[in-house]
């Protein structure tokens, strides 16, 4: 049996000569196993060896009634530690598979016990291989199609992908099986669609998709594993014209750039990333902001070179609906009164409908029944640094207002009447 992971191997007379481990382990290759042309016969042939990359031959310790205690407390985060009798020192284990370690501490337990070899799972213990005891590689950075592998595999242990400028049509899904990613870089290619296993990529926290050929944005991936995880999202550059109402599921979002595309509108509930410091969304279409805009507490924003109109408060679009319907007073209820709901509960499509009802300025819910108009907003109100909106030095944009009934639009009219006197 072998188990690769980061070992560290303590004496434990170093205290005594006033010294101390260096307390950083190195990664190495252990086995369990008997040397070669031992005669079969008890647990007293049974062996531990340690190989690392400065002594690929190994280190080897006799396991049968040579270990004081086992330390497992934290063997669910891969670490463990073998107290051995003879030499007196101690095994730390470290970064390793917690389901195989515990398979292999069961297996040195049994050993340790003087169970029979024919019942332990043994392996030969011979020179460990260069690849078994390299450090794993966490980063490779490629920018040209040539340098692009084809044949093999990439490295399983990849934290950090870049493949730019590698004219890819699709996300490889070779890509898709490297489980601890942690940042994914295919900007400057021609991927037109992202696959929705790439929110099986649990650890991904930075997606970078600058300068493709995508025209949308999969509502799959904002209810995938990447809600808890992404915080960094790229997708300037590309053809996106929307993005889905799930969008906003995306909570953990730090950063998000959606620069040079033709987003003819921001999701409605963008409100409701509330982690979102960096937004850019210049050179786009936009002709005004969503209602939701004004939740948001930025540090940074730019929205630089969209169209947005001039907005005018007494022309109002008028969707109400008198008297309500049912439907509409069933939804006003639920929603203002919080009472929770579901697919278990309602159908999906009502449940889709509650989720991208209105706001009135009096905090009240709207469905479709529901006043319209535009007004301007500094957007100092929700960004500490804002990129100038045009040529002309503006930071001024027009952003959506919903109105429940006439009443509220009336006493709405009033005020900015009185203001504007």
């Amino acid at each position: 049996m072998r188990l690769q992971c980061e070992v560290e191997v303590i004496s434990r007379l170093l205290p005594t000569c006033g010294l101390r481990g260096r307390g950083r382990g190195t990664r190495a290759l252990l086995s369990l196993g008997r040397p070669p042309g031992r005669a079969r016969g008890g647990g007293g042939g049974v062996y531990l060896m340690v190989c690392t990359a400065r002594d690929r031959v190994g280190a080897r310790y006799k396991v049968q009634e040579n270990i004081e205690r086992f330390f497992t407390r934290f063997v669910e985060e891969g670490k463990a530690t073998v107290r051995l009798r003879e030499p007196a020192v101690d095994v730390c284990l470290s970064k390793a598979n917690a389901s195989n370690l515990k398979n292999f501490l069961s297996a040195v337990r049994l050993a340790h016990q003087g169970t029979d070899i024919g019942a332990l799972p043994l392996s030969a213990l011979v020179p460990a291989k260069t690849s078994e005891v390299e450090k794993p590689k966490t980063k490779m950075i490629i920018t040209s199609r040539r340098d692009y592998p084809l044949t093999k595999n990439f490295p399983y242990s990849l934290e950090h992908l870049q493949a730019s400028y590698c004219k890819l049509a699709r996300i490889d899904m070779r890509v898709l099986c490297l489980k601890k990613l942690r940042k994914l870089d295919l900007s400057h290619n021609h991927i037109k669609q992202l696959p929705a296993t790439i929110g099986d990529l649990i650890c991904l926290q930075e997606l970078n998709l600058h300068d493709n050929h995508l025209e949308s944005f999969s509502g799959a991936l904002c209810n995938s594993t990447l809600q808890k995880s992404l915080q960094f999202l790229d997708l300037s550059q590309n053809k996106i014209k929307a993005l889905p109402i799930q969008f906003c599921q995306l909570r953990e979002l730090i950063n998000l750039k959606l620069d040079d595309n033709e987003l003819i509108r921001l999701p409605f509930k963008i409100g409701q990333l509330d982690h979102l410091r960096f937004l850019s969304a210049a050179r786009n279409k936009l002709p005004f902001l969503p209602s939701d805009f004004r939740k948001l507490c930025l540090e940074n924003l730019d929205l630089f070179g969209n169209p947005f109109e001039q907005p005018n408060p007494l022309v109002p679009n008028i969707q109400l609906k008198i008297p309500l319907t049912l439907l509409e007073c069933a939804a006003r209820v639920t929603i203002n009164y919080r009472i929770p709901y579901g697919c278990h509960l309602l159908p999906s499509h009502l449940c889709e409908d509650l989720e991208v009802a209105k706001t009135c300025q009096c905090g009240s819910a709207c469905l479709s029944s529901f006043i319209q108009i535009t007004v301007t907003m500094n957007l100092h109100h929700v960004a500490h640094t804002v990129v100038l909106v045009d040529n002309m030095g503006g930071t001024e944009a027009a952003i959506i207002c919903y109105f429940c009934s006439l009443d509220c639009y009336s006493q709405f009219l009033d005020r900015y009447l009185q203001s504007n006197g």
